[in-house]
């Protein structure tokens, strides 16, 4: 009987202990009467009530998700046109530059990307006098250049894994390349691209170093209030916040999973059924 390593199980329960039973702890205390984040004091959800009553924090939650929304959305676009195009199309002049200019964003510090991302701004508005004032647009156009990168990773991955002979033989009875693009191409890296879209909607809503340069009066995102009040002490609203955001990534992330695996399975038994037709 091969003897299970008990060591590395010991391991992988303090490192899920060590990231998920803050979160846990959290998640009680913000069901705490107390004003005092640390002490219990009952049960309530009375932190949860005057959450959704405070206008600033509503304010800020829709503000991040039309930011999050509107730059993951162009950022899936862009970035799965650049998966493709490395992935597919290997030998053409400047490729390696192109690749280096797609990947440079997920190496570059956050700060540097804030820094080079306002300056550009600054000197955007010297020059032709946009934007007047920072916000929502200059917000959303950085947090595209960063979030872009983890869809082109995660799109280019995909199609390396694709079989090529299906869409040579659609290329054979006739189709033309758009049509294999829109017919055969994209549904098949359709749960990449889901992912694409996830993880940049993620990745833009919790952000705070390059919102924190991109930003201006008047547009304050989510992370950036929470920051602000963390700042000043945690408070059991802080906590009820942070729950709701967590509550919703989860049922988000679980959903997805549900929808990619039955997509992947219906994609699998098309694929077995055309083989068998095509034998």
């Amino acid at each position: 009987m091969k003897r299970r390593p008990v060591f590395l199980i010991t391991i992988l329960c303090f490192g899920f202990a060590f990231f998920y039973i803050p979160i846990l702890s959290m998640i009680v205390y913000s069901f705490n009467a107390s004003r005092l984040a640390t002490v219990w004091g009952g049960f309530s959800t009375k932190w949860y009530v005057s959450l959704f009553s405070n206008a600033q924090v509503i304010d800020a939650l829709v503000l991040s998700l039309k930011i999050a929304f509107v730059s993951a959305s162009i950022a899936t676009i862009l970035g799965t046109m650049a998966g493709i195009t490395l992935a597919r199309f290997t030998k053409f002049r400047g490729r390696m530059a192109f690749s280096g200019l797609v990947t440079a964003p997920l190496i570059m510090p956050e700060v540097i990307t804030g820094i080079s991302s306002l300056i550009f701004f600054i000197m955007m508005a010297d020059w032709i006098g946009w934007p007047g004032q920072r916000g929502f647009t200059t917000i959303t156009l950085a947090h595209i250049t960063f979030s872009m990168v983890f869809v082109t990773t995660i799109v280019q991955a995909r199609m390396l894994q694709t079989d090529r002979t299906i869409e040579e033989a659609a290329m054979d009875l006739g189709s033309r390349p758009w049509q294999v693009m829109f017919d055969i191409t994209l549904p098949v890296i359709s749960p990449a691209i889901v992912s694409g879209w996830l993880l940049a909607f993620t990745i833009s809503l919790d952000d705070v170093v390059i919102t924190s340069f991109t930003t201006g009066p008047g547009s304050t995102t989510l992370p950036l209030l929470i920051w602000s009040k963390v700042k000043l002490g945690v408070t059991p609203d802080i906590n009820a916040l942070a729950t709701l955001m967590v509550l919703t990534v989860g049922i988000g992330v679980v959903l997805a999973g549900i929808i990619l695996n039955r997509a992947e399975r219906k994609r699998l038994v098309e694929e077995r059924m055309a083989y068998q037709s095509n034998a």
